[in-house]
């Protein structure tokens, strides 16, 4: 279960229900990085059973290398639901298993296990807070997903930026991990895209590289905020000309002084395959 690589620089992550698999196809070819089909909040309790049968008759196959990555989120391991939504996982073989209110390292083995895939580990809980060291240690945790709506709730916060603490935990805890930068979570305002430029962009700031999506209008705002500016780019390639690739250490580039972490800066952007914003 080797970390895949294009679910490690996924920037836009599109939501689709398992019950609905007419939306199948179109979320495939909606022009998100990666499409989870939900078993989980996305579906009723009462239609879990019908879902996953849904998901099974219907499971979308696309050619290998071409578009985005296939994960399934399924239901926690506390639930009914659990056992049976990664047996199901086991037999359809997606990229990954997206594990909602992930806690420890433990539930990602588990579900490793069940599966035979490797975990994205959604933290949502308190206790997942507490437990991210351990969960983005384990060698089957691919990349960090940031459940803010169900997070807020659980710590009986309302406001945005109380949670703010928990994106820099996430951050810090996927680096010194060696994992992806972490994915940040939903924004619930469909009908607002600049607030979820705002979101993107903040996200970004705070050192996520990328954000779930509830809805297809949302991917094109979030790949756009995730993109490097045209002036970020040509800031990055004088940083580049000046180094010409010799580790020379401090230069001046621009009346200031660059060092070994502002030329590291600048290669990540120019790596960024997004044209520029």
């Amino acid at each position: 279960m080797g970390e895949p690589a294009r679910l490690a620089a996924a920037v836009s992550w599109l939501f689709v229900p398992a019950s609905r698999p007419e939306r199948f196809e179109k979320a495939m070819a909606s022009g998100a990085d990666a499409v989870v089909i939900d078993l989980e909040d996305a579906v009723p309790p009462a239609d879990k059973p019908l879902a996953r049968e849904k998901l099974t008759a219907h499971w979308p196959r696309p050619e290998s290398g071409s578009g985005p990555e296939l994960v399934v989120r399924v239901n926690d391991l506390r639930s009914a639901e659990s056992a049976e939504d990664l047996a199901a996982c086991r037999e359809l073989a997606p990229t990954a298993v997206v594990l909602p209110k992930t806690e420890s390292a433990d539930d990602v083995r588990a579900a490793a296990e069940a599966s035979g895939r490797s975990v994205l580990a959604l933290v949502e809980t308190a206790r997942g807070l507490i437990g991210l060291p351990d969960i983005a240690a384990a060698d089957e945790t691919v990349r960090l997903l940031f459940g803010n709506i169900d997070l807020a709730l659980d710590l009986g916060v309302t406001a945005d930026a109380a949670l703010d603490a928990a994106r820099s935990d996430l951050v810090r805890w996927s680096a010194a991990s060696g994992l992806p930068q972490p994915v940040d979570g939903v924004t619930t305002a469909i009908s607002d895209p600049a607030a979820v430029t705002r979101a993107a962009e903040t996200a970004l700031a705070w050192g996520f590289g990328g954000k779930l999506c509830i809805h297809p209008s949302q991917l094109p705002l979030v790949a756009a905020a995730f993109a490097p500016t045209e002036e970020e780019l040509a800031w990055a390639g004088r940083i580049l000309d000046a180094v010409d690739g010799e580790d020379t250490g401090a230069v001046l580039v621009d009346g200031e002084m660059v060092d070994r972490p502002v030329v590291e800066r600048a290669r990540r952007i120019v790596a960024c395959t997004r044209p520029a914003r």
